[in-house]
């Protein structure tokens, strides 16, 4: 019969398939990290539409595909899709060395692939609101010395020097502090939820002269406690200006111009490229 490792290693070939990384460490990090190890013990609740279904069994074989396993029924929490989150890592390209920030870590599984990604020599800040999902967290990551869980508010806690900060939960806009929190050259990806109807993940790096923006694809994320209702002055986007923009400013930084796409109590959006505002 097949063991568990060959279904890992299928899987950890879709994933980095999916990806289209040019890094191979990142198919080998999804073959070694075990995502049951993570989800509590089965059988697993599987979300399919908005269905739900039970695995016939506690055999991991049944996690090791593209599949949302759920976390927290009732609020909604699951372990995230695998394809979606892998496709994002790629996109950030962890190096062994950087800094990470993990905003909404969950039950820990993603917080383990990017600790493998920056090993050795870097390390992963990973922050979950929910106490009984952080605690999970602490539990699941014992094994990676380089991850650390906190148990707080990432929209009002400071957020440690990073050169990349990974966020799972979505936001009318990234708070300013999150921003400031990256290095040069560092990348960012959040769900960007202006509006019901605008959800894009964006991606984010901080240059010489400004962040430079990409929204590159739809997504939809549970919101981010503390940052998911704008206020009464902002200027919301539609779909087509927010897939326009280019770059954020931090208003403290540069007053909105005519370029705006979207504006928020201390970032706004523009799209133009940094290098173009000089």
């Amino acid at each position: 019969m097949t063991g568990i490792e060959d279904f890992r290693k299928f899987y950890a070939r879709l994933m980095a398939a999916n990806a289209g990384s040019p890094d191979p460490r990142l198919q080998t990090v999804f073959a070694e990290v075990p995502r049951e190890a993570f989800l509590g013990p089965g059988p697993w609740t599987i979300i399919a539409g908005n269905g739900k279904i039970t695995t016939p069994s506690a055999d991991p074989a049944h996690i090791y595909q593209n599949v949302l396993v759920a976390l927290d029924d009732d609020k909604g929490i699951n372990n995230g899709e695998p394809f979606l989150h892998a496709m994002w890592i790629g996109k950030l390209a962890p190096r062994p060395g950087e800094a990470v920030c993990h905003i909404g870590a969950g039950t820990g599984y993603y917080t383990a692939v990017l600790a493998r990604l920056v090993s050795p020599g870097g390390t992963v800040t990973a922050f979950e609101l929910d106490k009984k999902l952080a605690e999970l967290a602490r539990q699941n990551l014992e094994a990676y010395g380089n991850a650390t869980v906190v148990h707080g508010d990432a929209v009002t806690s400071p957020l440690p020097p990073s050169d990349i900060i990974y966020v799972n939960a979505g936001v009318v806009a990234p708070p300013a502090g999150w921003l400031k929190a990256l290095r040069p050259g560092g990348r960012m990806i959040f769900p960007w939820r202006p509006a019901e109807r605008v959800p894009f993940a964006v991606m984010v790096t901080r240059g010489e002269k400004g962040f430079a923006c990409h929204p590159f694809m739809r997504s939809w994320f549970i919101p981010c406690v503390g940052a998911s209702t704008a206020d009464s002055a902002a200027k919301i986007p539609t779909r087509e200006e927010a897939a326009r923009s280019r770059s954020i400013w931090l208003i403290e930084d540069r007053q909105p111009d005519s370029t705006a796409t979207a504006i928020f109590e201390h970032v706004w959006f523009s799209s133009e490229t940094p290098s173009a505002r000089d």
